[in-house]
């Protein structure tokens, strides 16, 4: 056997074999998507064509039957072939308590106090924190209010309890539900993996059922609530008159860096904390007081892009402390994952000429011109509302121009990203608890929630609201501050 020096590999050559195969993979998924709505359009037009002529020239009844039973297959049965309806039938954010808010000059002090950041650290996370498009009154847990933080296990143990409880109290609150009356629980939380597992302290907590399915997701980062979502649909597929209930979270106090490697630094200024509950249910008498019905859910990852894999990662630095790296390699992964996200959600959702505009594209791209343009689609004639991610002001507004969109549509992510911070994966619901709290969200409006995470990874959920919201202002995390925004200077750059 050949020593691990000589099996490691160049990454190069395998990025590019790999993202060649790759973007193929999507171009042939946009081809297939393209040539059924061809087909689909064919068979109307045939159809339509046949029924006139038949009628004009009194064809025998025959040609009227072959030609509704093909609309019949291609129109009606397909989708009564489709699996059940996923509901979302409500879900609850954390309003954390106020004594856990950290103004920046708390902050800055603390970080000063505790003795382990040198001044050119200090600087460099006010900068951060100057730029990000946070506000004042973001909040931290209890354990990182200390000088110096309390990092240990009993901690994290004690902000479990403090994020996840209090939602899940809230949830079973809204919905009348007795925690005995779930049947799959799904917990995410990126950082922290206790034993007893998550789900086991939260099936303690309630005196679940003994047979309750329980899944915990770790180390998938921003992204995981919508993966959390996707498992749960895939769940609710195959187990019939069911209800499943999504914890979403980031516990801090396991990851605070008290190092001094600039691009470690960046999570302590950013994260900040949250957590949100989600009850999906797949029963069709929950559709009269349901939120949302599920239209679609979406999974990409460049994990096996050795440059994209490092571009987020967990690892120790010099010193031997352990923090996560941002490296400047990262948006750039987040980039050409979110072009593979809206392509492959774009042959699904948007129609034939904006379907038609972007092949061509990509297709000249490809074969023509490689320095040419791929045509970004017009999703704003599908989708009225966009969840993005919180990843930073600069962030959100570039992922809003790609997308074509407008101040409107990117108000939601920074007014949650300057009000709550990045909160990792609960963030997305803290937005659209912002649009109803607006009461933006109307009956028959479809929300896309797009989740970027680690891996790297980026995640698609789109609802369908099907009841009108009311009285969303007067509950939920934006309860006693809607009225104060938007707050318009946060809109302009540093």
């Amino acid at each position: 056997m050949e020593p691990l020096s000589k099996l490691s590999h160049d990454p190069h050559p395998k990025a590019i074999t790999t993202t060649t195969t790759f973007h193929s993979g999507l171009f042939s998924k946009l081809l297939h998507s393209t040539l059924w709505e061809l087909v689909r359009f064919s068979v109307l037009l045939l159809v339509t064509s046949i029924q006139v002529l038949s009628l004009l020239h009194g064809w025998n009844p025959i040609f009227h039957l072959l030609s509704l039973t093909c609309f019949f297959l291609v129109f009606i049965l397909k989708p009564l072939l489709s699996k059940p309806h996923v509901y979302l039938v409500d879900f609850s954010c954390l309003k954390p308590p106020n004594f856990c808010r950290v103004p920046f000059s708390s902050f800055l002090e603390h970080t000063s106090m505790i003795g382990s950041f040198d001044r050119e650290s200090i600087d460099f996370m006010a900068k951060i924190l100057a730029s990000s498009g946070l506000g004042e009154q973001t909040y931290l847990p209890p354990a990182l209010h200390y000088i110096p933080p309390m990092t240990d296990l009993q901690e994290s143990i004690k902000e479990v309890h403090m994020v996840l409880f209090h939602v899940m109290e809230d949830l079973l609150s809204k919905t009348k539900l007795s925690p005995r009356d779930i049947d799959i629980l799904i917990i995410n939380c990126s950082g922290f993996c206790p034993s007893p597992s998550l789900s086991s302290i939260i099936i303690n907590k309630y005196s679940m059922r003994n047979d309750i399915k329980s899944f915990n997701l770790s180390g998938m980062g921003c992204s995981a609530g919508i993966l959390g979502v996707h498992l749960a649909q895939n769940l609710l597929k195959v187990h019939k008159n069911t209800y499943a209930v999504v914890l979403s979270t980031e516990i801090l106090s396991t990851g605070w860096y008290p190092g001094n490697e600039r691009p470690k630094l960046l999570l302590n200024c950013l994260f900040r904390t949250g957590s949100a509950a989600i009850l999906l249910t797949n029963k069709e008498e929950a559709k009269k007081t349901s939120k949302y019905r599920l239209l679609h859910t979406l999974r990409i990852q460049r994990a096996f892009d050795d440059k994209a894999y490092r571009s987020a990662i967990r690892e120790e630095d010099s010193n031997g402390i352990t923090g996560f790296t941002l490296s400047r390699d990262i948006l750039q992964a987040a980039g050409e994952t979110l072009r593979s996200n809206i392509t492959i959600l774009g042959s699904s959702m948007l129609p034939f000429l904006e379907k038609f505009r972007h092949g061509v594209s990509i297709f000249r791209k490809r074969f023509i011109h490689k320095s040419a343009e791929v045509y970004v689609p017009e999703f704003r004639t599908v989708i009225q509302h966009f969840v993005l991610p919180t990843s930073g002001r600069s962030v959100i507004k570039e992922i809003g121009k790609g997308l074509k969109l407008g101040e409107g549509e990117m108000e939601a992510a920074l007014m949650t990203l300057q009000r709550f911070g990045n909160q990792s994966s609960s963030s997305l619901w803290y937005e659209l608890a912002y649009m109803e709290a607006k009461e933006r969200v109307k009956k028959g409006d479809k929300v896309w929630q797009l989740g970027m995470g680690s891996g790297p990874k980026c995640g698609t959920v789109v609802w369908e609201c099907i009841r009108s919201m009311v009285g969303e202002s007067t509950k939920g995390p934006w309860a006693d501050c809607i009225d104060k925004y938007p707050i318009l200077a946060v809109h302009q750059d540093n």
